[in-house]
């Protein structure tokens, strides 16, 4: 999709510490499914936190989407409650201070890419700044039956999130998996992919609107300390390529014999190294042997 600069989180010794890096996670509360059929955002929240779980910043509003309010039986969210909110417009600046630096994360990034680039991108918030969806990662790097966030989230440490469906609780459910897939992974897990940009914002309009009328409390302390997961990791990573749409058993069969194939050719190569570096290492000592045999006949 262009909008992000998608990356992974991989067990393997390529690219940076995840918990050395900073993340917003994005939610947004949406009329519809499909921005070319008419969807438009009606509540969007950010949580900026850090790989270790501090939480830098929590931002959250309902959004005028100037058209009709449906969905309501999704995320609760009337005609009246959007009368005085913000723009999508008017949140871009303050959405591209909390982005700046940081890997964009949601639970199904596809999801939020579209809106991203049907309303955001046009309204001025700037492109390419790199993103991770924690649902392709979960379902490269741990076997669930169900990868819902909230199916996920109780599978894996056996708490349902709060505040669902609220843009602001599924941000905070979506940054805790995120945080306790880094703290609970067996060995070091890294962020593959494009570095964050320090972005430039769009000049605000004025402060940050007054009017934002968020539907969720602040969290007293930030998140809670990462819990520790019954659940065992996959002997061998998946491809988070092959892990988006619905992940049914056919294509968790295509991505399991593309991670074990994939294995074997990394063995393979590795082998033929080794190979290939002791038929070296003969090769120089016969050499060795050779020079010093010529030398003691000269000498």
């Amino acid at each position: 999709m262009g909008t992000l600069r998608t990356g992974a989180l991989t067990r393997r010794r390529v690219g940076v510490r995840a918990a050395d890096l900073e993340y917003a996670v994005l939610d947004m509360e949406t009329t519809g499914l499909d921005p070319g059929s008419g969807a438009r955002v009606v509540e969007v929240a950010v949580v900026r936190v850090r790989g270790d779980g501090k939480v830098v910043e929590e931002f959250s509003s309902l959004v005028d989407p100037r058209a009709e309010v449906s969905g309501q039986e999704f995320h609760g969210i009337g005609a009246g409650d959007v009368v005085g909110a913000p723009t999508v417009a008017d949140l871009v600046p303050h959405l591209t201070r909390l982005f700046s630096g940081a890997v964009v994360v949601s639970h199904n990034l596809d999801f939020e890419q579209r809106f991203l680039g049907s309303e955001l991108v046009p309204a001025g918030l700037p492109e390419g700044q790199a993103g991770l969806c924690t649902l392709r990662a979960l379902r490269s790097q741990v076997e669930l039956e169900r990868y819902s966030l909230p199916r996920a989230s109780h599978a894996l440490s056996g708490h349902w999130p709060t505040g669902q469906h609220t843009a602001l609780g599924d941000a905070r459910a979506c940054a805790m998996l995120l945080v306790e897939l880094i703290a609970n992974a067996p060995g070091t897990l890294r962020y593959r992919g494009a570095p964050p940009r320090v972005l430039s914002a769009p000049r605000a309009n004025g402060p940050e609107p007054a009017r934002r009328k968020p539907r969720t409390l602040p969290l007293p302390g930030g998140l809670e300390a990462p819990r520790a997961w019954g659940r065992p990791w996959r002997p061998v990573e998946l491809d988070p390529l092959l892990c988006g749409g619905a992940f049914g058993e056919t294509d968790r069969m295509i991505a399991e014999r593309a991670a074990r194939h994939g294995t074997r050719s990394r063995r393979r190569m590795a082998t033929a190294a080794v190979v290939a570096g002791g038929v070296a290492a003969t090769a120089a000592g016969g050499m060795l042997v050779r020079l010093a045999g010529l030398r003691n006949r000269t000498g």
